[in-house]
């Protein structure tokens, strides 16, 4: 499809049907992610393609306690919501629920892994969050969601299982240096999947020559 409609219509699509994907569909988005750059082209990356039912269901285990302790704040913003605002967030928080409850389900689970020692990093002794790192692996993790987009999958990308590293690590049996940043639960959508989304205007995020 076009590159700028994919882009433009890649929703976090997070209600997803439990009908199997075709292998060479599959093969098609995880070579996709293997197109993005990286620092020095090291590719300090992998992705753990997850389809076994019993590790799926381990990784939702893990990831629904943590959603329900998100729910909680998520709440509590609603409420202080304009209300066109407030009407698709409340369906992005169902949507949530239904993948905390549903995520087990979906054929494929991409867990995108990073090795710090192969990166450059250099904001990692600056006095705040070092990001520089995600530079040379989150590229690939849109690359796979664009593919996903053209493809009919729906995808989205989750962070929660971060908070799990060593259970996740041990489950997948990754090497000590080895880190998990993403997991993309992706299938079919149950209902209409990507289209327009909402974001604020270039006038509001573009700044030209200084501040």
């Amino acid at each position: 499809m076009d590159l700028y409609e994919a882009m433009s219509t890649l929703r976090a699509v997070r209600r997803l049907r439990p009908d199997p994907i075709d292998d060479a569909i599959i093969e098609r988005v995880l070579t996709a992610a293997t197109w993005a750059p990286t620092g020095g082209n090291t590719q300090p990356w992998r992705i753990v393609a997850l389809t076994d039912a019993d590790k799926k269901q381990a990784l939702q285990d893990l990831y629904k306690p943590h959603w329900d302790s998100y729910l909680p704040g998520y709440e509590a913003r609603l409420s202080h919501m304009p209300e066109d605002a407030r009407a698709s967030s409340i369906k992005a928080m169902d949507a949530g629920n239904y993948l905390a409850a549903h995520m087990h389900e979906a054929p494929l689970i991409a867990v995108f892994c990073f090795n710090p020692k192969l990166m450059t990093i250099t904001d990692s002794e600056l006095d705040r969050p070092s990001v520089v790192g995600g530079g040379s692996v989150y590229p690939a993790v849109q690359n796979f969601l664009l593919a996903c987009r053209n493809e009919g999958l729906g995808c989205v990308l989750t962070t929660l299982l971060c908070y799990e590293e060593a259970a996740v690590k041990e489950l997948l049996g990754m090497p000590e240096d080895w880190y998990p940043c993403a997991h993309i639960p992706v299938g079919y959508p149950v209902l209409g999947g990507h289209g327009s989304i909402r974001r604020r205007a270039l006038d509001q995020m573009v700044r030209y020559n200084q501040w």
